[in-house]
């Protein structure tokens, strides 16, 4: 992992996300290396060389609390940002830099909420923090129920159970929790159903997005079905009986 330091001009964006305002990427870059990710596009805002394969580059905006503290003071009205939506906050270079938490002291004292999603058990980290904030949410990525799965499409995240195990760990410390069942991935539905819906409080559903990034991989790991429309329609429509009321529409 290329790991680069850059200075940011601005740490809260304008979202174009439905019922977001604001978000909040303390990186740029994702340790992750999920093979499907939608956020290659940010590839042209990177200063990285363009030669290194996404997944395996991070820049770290070292002076994004800075930056946001400034901002929030700036701000006539309280708000919600959205943390993070073109990376995991909480990759493993958070471990050393800490900006995430850093950030999260900021929209705390000055009394904003936050949503949160992310691939890591590395958020039950800020418990302290997230508790004592106003308006939170935090929810966990899961696309999928097989480890398999997971160690084949998202090399560089953590495992399934360690996020099920966070999700629960939030809840009863009394966090609002959710799940993005996202992407849709060759998967068991049932088997998923079990294991999140003790520990969320509703789940958001979508599908396959970007498939020509994994077709390869796909059909060399014999999921050439999992990349059809009718298998994303029927998993999406399983999905849904099961949650029930739980399914965000």
């Amino acid at each position: 992992m290329q790991i680069h330091e850059i200075v940011s001009k601005n740490a809260l964006v304008r979202s174009k996300l439905p019922g977001v305002n604001f978000v909040l990427n303390p990186y740029l870059g994702c340790g992750h290396f999920c093979r499907y990710c939608y956020a290659t596009f940010m590839r042209k805002y990177s200063r990285h060389n363009q030669g290194t394969p996404w997944g395996e580059f991070v820049e770290v905006k070292t002076n994004i609390a800075d930056l946001l503290f400034k901002e929030l003071s700036s701000k006539r009205k309280t708000d919600k940002v959205f943390i993070s939506s073109a990376c995991d906050a909480y990759q493993p270079v958070e471990l050393r830099y800490r900006l995430t938490r850093r950030c999260l002291e900021h929209l705390r004292a000055f009394g904003w909420g936050v949503e949160i999603l992310t691939k890591s058990p590395l958020v039950a980290r800020d418990i302290d923090i997230l508790k004592t904030m106003i308006d939170v949410e935090v929810g966990m990525s899961v696309g999928t129920d097989d480890e398999r799965v997971r160690r084949v499409l998202e090399p560089g995240a953590p495992p399934i159970a360690a996020r099920i195990a966070t999700l629960k760990r939030m809840k009863e410390a009394g966090i609002r929790t959710w799940a993005f069942i996202a992407p849709i991935l060759p998967m068991n539905p049932e088997k998923l159903f079990e294991m999140l819906s003790p520990h969320v409080e509703f789940v958001m559903l979508d599908g396959l997005n970007y498939k020509g990034q994994v077709d390869r991989l796909f059909r060399q790991h014999g999921w050439g079905n999992e990349l059809s429309g009718q298998y994303a329609a029927h998993i999406h429509a399983k999905l849904n009986r099961l949650f029930g009321r739980k399914v965000e529409r």
